[in-house]
């Protein structure tokens, strides 16, 4: 898994954590056609509930400006017999149009606990209502949706801990996962997954006010995320600082004793 757990910060906080990249670093990533992801993604693309679009609106910029960045990322969606754009990347795509703040495309097959058909055409601000201990979010919707809809590349990483290992996370595709009934904290761990996001912005241009968001999905077992001492204390500090809002959000609170036991032994 392509994420570094010295990217956790501690304490945890619910913010942005946006970085600005150049633009010849934001790569996509070619899906393994044979890999779990492809056939969780292929399941959603085949039943038709991957790609929303808002009535009149018009994708094939976004679609051209996700082509070229695929092209660059040695992915050719116009060479022949090319795969859909759901089964070439492993990353998941939605519009976020800088003029009215809203997303009016998404083609998303593996949602982590939230459904994209209820998130179409909404404001930043409506899209991240659910979200917990919101407040700096939501005061700076607008100069969020202003920076990375204005022509630079961003990305930011999110990550969580989840007892279920599939990708497809949808809340109505997919019943909540129960976390482990195991007391011991090693056979809990043992069943647990570190979940995480590479989300990133870029432009669409072509004269638009728009980004396309990217979003690239990644999970591993969590004992074998733990690398060293430093690991296991930085997700330790990082979890244990977490509201009760954000534990009863990301529904840690279940896992929060047993793992930070596990975590105790390990830093």
């Amino acid at each position: 898994m392509d994420f570094d757990l010295s990217q956790i910060s501690v304490p945890f906080r619910m913010q942005p954590g946006l970085r600005r990249i150049a633009a010849q670093t934001l790569r996509l990533t070619p899906l393994d056609g044979g890999g779990g992801l492809a056939a969780e993604k292929r399941a959603v693309f085949e039943a038709r509930q991957s790609r929303h679009c808002v009535a009149g609106f018009d994708p094939r910029p976004a679609l051209d400006a996700i082509a070229a960045r695929g092209w660059q990322s040695g992915i050719h969606l116009d060479a022949q017999n090319a795969p859909p754009l759901e089964l070439a990347f492993e990353e998941d795509f939605a519009v976020l149009d800088g003029a009215t703040g809203t997303l009016p495309w998404l083609c998303v097959c593996v949602p982590s606990r939230w459904a994209p058909e209820d998130k179409l055409g909404l404001g930043f601000e409506a899209v991240h209502a659910p979200v917990a201990d919101n407040a700096a979010l939501i005061a700076a919707s607008g100069q969020l949706v202003s920076l990375v809809t204005a022509g630079d590349c961003w990305e930011r990483w999110v990550w969580t801990l989840s007892p279920s290992p599939r990708y497809d996370q949808h809340p109505r595709r997919q019943p909540q996962a129960p976390w482990p009934a195991a007391i011991d904290p090693d056979e809990f761990a043992r069943q647990c997954w570190l979940r995480a996001e590479r989300q990133s912005f870029f432009p669409v241009g072509a004269g638009t006010r728009q980004a396309v968001f990217a979003i690239r999905v990644m999970r591993q077992p969590l004992p074998d995320a733990i690398r060293d001492p430093a690991d296991a204390q930085r997700l330790h500090e990082a979890f244990a600082s977490m509201s009760e809002a954000v534990l009863d959000y990301k529904h840690l609170r279940p896992a929060r004793e047993p793992l930070l036991r596990w975590l105790r032994a390990r830093n």
